[in-house]
């Protein structure tokens, strides 16, 4: 019996196809295929139907795989009890965040954890876009949102509040008088997150639950938070982004809080698995760092 045919067919079965398994393993396909050949010629039954246009799992193959996951997570465990004991990480986590995460909330602690863990290799996938994590054999997805993630099949848990401000260059307040309400917002130069529309509005929140709408028209639309920033450190709007993405400047004076008792968006940072279960001790290790240092970080 060889266990590697078995972890290999997990694999396959749930990254649903022999070349996603593939990517998600940084391995040869043929070699997949060869290890599910195997197991299948000593059980002498189809577990996989597969063409070059399809892939099914049996129903045997699906009762097979239900014992072969239990025998995995065995081997796991067996692991992280050892790692456990040791207290010595190893193996590689894949995680994906959006590019402003990568730039302003992850690139101390990825490195941090890489240096108290010298054993461990972490790839990073750096995208606006919403990936499959299944479909990449992405470990942890870390996801910025303002109301409720989409039900799915994934984990998901809230690690961290990520509010959003107003700012402003200290440039623009020489040229022009910032707003002191709500209201005085009309009619100030505005930049825009997304790219898509130069319509904009500022959605705010006061300390006493007030909520305001102001609509703006976007001199600059982008999908880039450096390049917003810069922006507005050079004077030429007023911004809304995640507090701790503005933290150097507020400090430096650089930029100014606009209507510092409002809130621009209440938003937090979740962190995605595609489960609960198997979940290897390296990747449990750098959730329990995210939990702890992203608040710390995204703190104002």
């Amino acid at each position: 019996m060889d266990l590697n045919d078995y972890f290999y067919f997990v694999h396959v079965v749930e990254k649903r196809g022999f070349a996603p398994a593939s990517r998600a393993l940084d391995i040869p396909k043929s070699r997949l295929s060869r290890h599910v050949q195997q197991l299948e010629k000593r059980l002498g039954i189809r577990l996989i139907q597969r063409t070059s246009r399809q892939f099914a799992v049996t129903d045997v193959g699906l009762e097979f795989y239900r014992h072969a996951r239990c025998a995995i997570e065995s081997m796991e465990a067996a692991d992280a009890a050892v790692t456990n004991h040791t207290q010595t990480l190893s193996g590689r986590v894949r995680i994906s965040c959006s590019v402003g995460m990568a730039q302003f909330a992850l690139s101390q602690i990825v490195p941090n954890f890489l240096i108290n863990n010298p054993n461990v290799e972490i790839t990073q996938q750096v995208s606006n876009e919403t990936v499959d994590l299944v479909e990449s054999g992405i470990d942890i997805a870390l996801r910025g949102h303002m109301g409720p993630l989409p039900d799915s099949s994934l984990i998901q848990r809230v690690i961290a509040p990520s509010p959003w401000r107003l700012f402003a260059g200290q440039t623009y307040r020489e040229r022009v008088d910032l707003p002191t309400t709500p209201e005085e917002l009309r009619g100030h130069a505005g930049l825009k997150m997304g790219w898509t529309s130069p319509h904009g509005e500022w959605s705010l929140r006061g300390s006493n639950k007030e909520q305001v709408s102001v609509p703006f028209c976007a001199r600059l639309c982008s999908d880039d938070m450096v390049t917003l920033k810069q922006a507005a450190s050079d004077g030429l709007g007023i911004v809304a982004l995640p507090a701790y993405v503005c933290r150097k400047e507020i400090l430096s004076g650089q930029l100014l809080h606009v209507l510092p008792n409002w809130s621009a968006g209440d938003a937090h940072i979740s962190v995605v698995m595609p489960s609960r279960k198997g979940v290897p001790p390296v990747v449990r290790a750098f959730c329990d760092v995210l939990g702890k240092e992203l608040p710390r970080v995204t703190a104002l």
